[in-house]
């Protein structure tokens, strides 16, 4: 075999190694269950938290899905939008803590809500929408640990908090509240009238650095290919060989 062809071998395996593992990490990144928006002030009024559920597993579907609550700070009024295909079942429990509001003193709150009845298949994700009446005030972020069951009986536990500055293996989706005039990010688009659908994983515009990523692991790995490319043929000139 020739020298020129052992480098170009070599250098599109390199490029190949990187790329997929790139991707891979890249997919790893967008598998997690979120909220969305990321973000909303304190103490908010009449607004809609997101919960998207990607199916991770290959040879099994998404059948349950439940979502936990915070009862120390509770979120009021919440409200449930229907899913076609999923029953939602709600959870209230007795507040230790019971909370004043302008319409009076709240003494329950929802803890938990659970859905089952649908499926979320391989390369797939859904979104359950959850509204709200007014979310607390008194606290920086709230988590709502959920957990994620497949039709093989395989249960995730979406409940860790990041440890050290790092993000956990199965974190909770978190949501940030913030000041009056702090800077937020700005919450997901609205939804049209396809809210209530599966959506495939590979549409899903939400994970821009995680393809940000992939991409320029791609470009790195072509860029290596073009200067070994580069370097043959530069050393095969007749200026070299002199």
């Amino acid at each position: 075999m020739s020298a020129t062809r052992v480098v170009l071998r070599r250098a599109a395996a390199v490029t190949a190694l990187t790329a997929t593992a790139v991707l891979a990490a890249a997919g790893a990144a967008s598998a997690h269950v979120t909220v969305h928006p990321e973000s909303y002030e304190k103490g908010a009024t009449d607004g809609v938290l997101t919960f998207r559920v990607p199916n991770e597993e290959d040879s099994a579907s998404t059948t349950k899905v439940q979502v936990f609550l915070p009862t120390d700070h509770p979120v009021l009024g919440v409200m449930v939008h229907p899913q076609d295909g999923w029953t939602a079942k709600v959870t209230t429990t007795k507040l230790k803590t019971p909370v004043k509001t302008d319409d009076g003193t709240i003494t329950e709150a929802v803890s938990q809500i659970t859905w089952t009845g649908g499926k979320i298949g391989a390369g797939e994700y859904a979104d359950f929408d959850v509204a709200f009446g007014e979310l607390p005030d008194d606290t920086g972020e709230l988590t709502f640990k959920t957990l994620q069951t497949y039709s093989d009986g395989k249960v995730v536990r979406w409940i860790e908090a990041p440890s050290g500055g790092e993000e956990a293996e199965n974190p909770a989706p978190t949501l940030k509240l913030t000041a009056g005039g702090e800077e937020a990010p700005a919450p997901a688009a609205a939804k049209g009238g396809d809210s209530d659908t599966v959506r495939t994983a590979a549409a899903d515009g939400s994970d821009g650095t995680a393809r940000g990523l992939g991409v320029g692991g791609l470009v790195v790995g072509v860029l290596g290919l073009a200067a070994a490319v580069f370097a043959l043929v530069r050393g095969r000139s007749p200026k070299a060989d002199a």
